[in-house]
């Protein structure tokens, strides 16, 4: 009886053992309960947060819309008031805005949408600004040459540095800027 009693763990070693379980038992219940909890949570909120279209991508100068938008949810925007006073005044009457630096788009995002949807074309002379609303005129006018071009603004951008405004191709031809990459411009809205 000697030797069973030295093999076997004594009545409190068991009784620890046996709450040492019970505890990680409900411990695990406890962890298991609130895992199942967080992905609930998780589900839900994801299931109520409707999926954002437009991202503007940082760091290159590039702005634009998800490219996932089905081609029947885009429509031709409607001219802001801007232009369409732009239309009816002549295109001397402007306001200044500043100056900055400009960039132009590369042609490497031919065909991508712009921020007001309409497919970007880089022989139009349409050009992206942070703040404008969709659809102003803008003169452009290069400050070291003085030669200057209208543009209509379609896009969001630049967000590169202390840019000011991002011309497509064709704008940046005919202001001469093509070759420098970027210029020194002053802005102008026409109204």
């Amino acid at each position: 009886m000697a030797e069973l009693s030295q093999t076997l763990p004594s009545r409190r070693a068991r009784l620890r053992a046996f709450v040492r379980l019970k505890l990680e038992n409900r411990l695990l219940r406890v962890v298991l309960v609130a895992a199942v909890l967080g992905i609930v949570a998780l589900a839900w909120s994801l299931a109520r947060v409707p999926e954002a279209r437009h991202r503007v991508m940082l760091g290159k100068g590039v702005a634009g819309v998800d490219a996932t938008i089905p081609a029947a949810e885009i429509e031709t925007p409607a001219p802001s008031p801007i232009a369409t006073a732009t239309r009816r005044v002549a295109e001397g009457v402007s306001r200044m805005l500043g100056t900055g630096e400009a960039s132009y788009y590369g042609p490497g995002l031919v065909g991508n949408p712009t921020a007001n949807g309409e497919r970007f074309d880089p022989s139009k002379m349409t050009a992206a600004h942070r703040t404008l609303p969709m659809g102003s005129r803008v003169r452009v006018t290069d400050t070291r040459s003085g030669r200057s071009v209208v543009v209509r603004i379609n896009d969001r951008g630049p967000y590169h540095g202390r840019r000011v405004i991002d011309l497509s191709e064709g704008a940046a031809r005919k202001l001469g800027i093509l070759d420098r990459g970027t210029a020194r411009v002053r802005l102008s809205l026409l109204i």
